[in-house]
């Protein structure tokens, strides 16, 4: 008898194992299916994606060369679909290298515009910022002291990656607005912080020796035009405003707000501010 009862229990557990089965079956084999679905998506993905990387370099690799052969145009051509649907990285890389074709046959607001586009489509927080740096510095030449300190005023900062950069371009900004006692403090400052290269202090160290034997009214117009040098070159550019500074013995005229030379003074050398 009590193998009988057995039996009957042990087939009754095994239809209630087989109900559960059945019930839980379709849940289960659906939530395989969609692993193996995702996980084919995702690896197909990223393979349509390394295969994009891969191609967009091949062609960014070509435009940089026909770019260095002095061929303008077949670099633009080839940078086109990159700065259209390319690779979020190379995209702003295309989008900032065709603002720099602009940017070379004068055309500041296009290039303005296309260094703008590319910190918009930037993948990190550097290229976004180095685009938005160079958009502002693209329109120095036109654009009032106000709409240049709006575009460069959000790039300073402890944490930021051109900070340094951004405090000397609104700094020149300053000065070519007339602003020159406050673009000498703002150069001076930046020349004793932590990090800068000896390059751009040297730079600095000049423009504030340029600004304080009186020739602020033209040093801006040199600083913009050096900060894109190769470096070195900048330097060259200096020396040529600095052998344009009056003799010694004769006063250079003081700009408002500036500190004048003394007379009898090197034009190199900085007076007191």
């Amino acid at each position: 008898m009590s193998d009988f009862v057995e039996e009957v229990e042990e087939n009754l557990r095994a239809e209630r194992l087989a109900q559960v089965f059945r019930r839980v079956w379709p849940w289960f084999a659906a939530a395989l299916t969609a692993t193996i679905v995702g996980w084919l998506g995702a690896w197909a993905w990223q393979s349509w994606q390394n295969q994009n990387i891969a191609r967009a370099s091949v062609v960014y690799d070509q435009a940089m060369t026909a770019l260095d052969g002095g061929d303008q145009a077949g670099a633009s051509k080839l940078l086109a679909p990159l700065a259209k649907d390319g690779p979020a990285g190379y995209r702003t890389l295309a989008l900032m290298t065709q603002a720099d074709i602009d940017l070379s046959a004068g055309k500041a607001a296009d290039a303005a515009s296309l260094f703008d586009q590319a910190a918009k489509s930037a993948p990190n927080p550097v290229f976004h910022d180095l685009a938005a740096l160079r958009a502002a510095q693209s329109l120095m030449d036109t654009a009032p002291l106000a709409q240049i300190s709006v575009r460069l005023t959000p790039l300073i900062g402890a944490n930021k990656p051109f900070d340094l950069q951004a405090r000397e371009a609104l700094a020149i900004a300053k000065l070519a607005a007339g602003q020159v006692r406050q673009a000498r403090d703002d150069l001076n400052a930046l020349s004793l912080s932590l990090g800068i290269s000896q390059t751009m202090r040297t730079r600095d160290e000049g423009v504030i020796a340029l600004i304080d034997s009186g020739q602020g009214a033209r040093v801006a117009q040199v600083v913009q035009a050096a900060a894109h040098l190769p470096p070195g070159a900048e330097m060259e550019a200096m020396k040529l405003l600095a052998a344009s500074a009056p003799p010694q013995g004769q006063a250079a005229p003081s700009e408002a707000g500036s500190p004048a030379a003394p007379a009898g003074a090197p034009p190199s050398s900085p007076s007191a501010p």
